[in-house]
C-alpha cells in the first residue's frame, strides 16, 4: 500500500486520486487559517516555490478539528491561502485528520509515521505540550495527529519516510525534503 491507493476530496468537491502524484516527492500537511502556526503557509509556499520543478508538491488540507481553528468554507480557505500568504501549491476540501470521522489518507500517515513528541527547540513546543494535556489531553494519546501543521514525508514511491509535528523547524523540513528528492 503506499499514499497512491488513495481518493481525496479537492476544494471544489470533486474526488482526486493521489496516483497522480506519482513520481512526485509530497509534503501533506494538515492546515488551519487561524492558529499560532498559520505562519508556516509563508515558509511552505518558499519550499514549494523553490523545489517545485525537482518534482515536490505540498498538498495541503485545511481541518477544523483543533479548537476550531478553520471555520470557513472551502472557498473561503482557499481565498485565505493565496491572498495572505500567496499559496499556489493544492489545497484539498476540509475533513478530520484524526479521530472516528478522519479521513483515510491520514489514518494511513498516522500508521506508517506514528508520533515522537514535540521538537523542544521550538518555542511553542512547551505551550502546545501544556495546552494539549489541560483542554485535549486525549489527543496526546497514540499516534493521532496532535494539532494543525502536522507535516508528512513521501517518497517518489508513495512511501511515508518521515513525520513533521508543527514544532519541527522548517530548516529541518527543507533538508529532509532536499535528500528525498535527490
Amino acid at each position: 500500500m503506499s499514499v497512491y491507493d488513495f481518493v481525496v476530496k479537492a476544494n471544489n468537491g470533486e474526488e482526486k486520486s493521489l496516483a497522480e502524484y506519482k513520481g512526485k516527492v509530497l509534503l501533506i500537511v494538515n492546515t488551519a487559517s487561524k492558529c499560532g502556526f498559520t505562519p508556516q503557509f509563508k515558509e511552505l509556499q518558499e519550499l514549494y516555490v523553490k523545489y517545485k520543478d525537482q518534482g515536490l508538491v505540498i498538498l495541503g488540507f485545511p481541518c477544523n478539528q483543533f479548537a476550531g481553528q478553520e471555520p470557513g468554507s472551502n472557498e473561503e480557505v482557499q481565498e485565505f491561502c493565496r491572498f495572505n500568504y500567496g499559496v499556489t501549491f493544492p489545497i484539498f476540501a476540509k475533513g478530520d485528520v484524526r479521530g472516528e470521522n478522519a479521513q483515510p489518507l491520514f489514518l494511513y500517515l498516522t500508521k506508517e509515521q506514528g508520533f515522537k513528541g514535540f521538537d523542544a527547540d521550538h518555542p511553542y513546543a512547551e505551550l502546545l505540550s501544556n495546552a494539549l494535556k489541560e483542554n485535549f489531553p486525549e489527543y496526546l494519546e497514540g499516534d493521532s495527529i496532535k494539532w494543525n501543521f502536522t507535516k508528512f514525508l513521501v517518497d517518489r514511491n508513495g512511501q511515508v519516510i518521515a513525520r513533521f509535528e508543527p514544532t519541527a523547524s522548517m530548516d529541518r523540513v527543507a533538508a529532509c525534503v532536499q535528500d528525498c528528492l535527490k
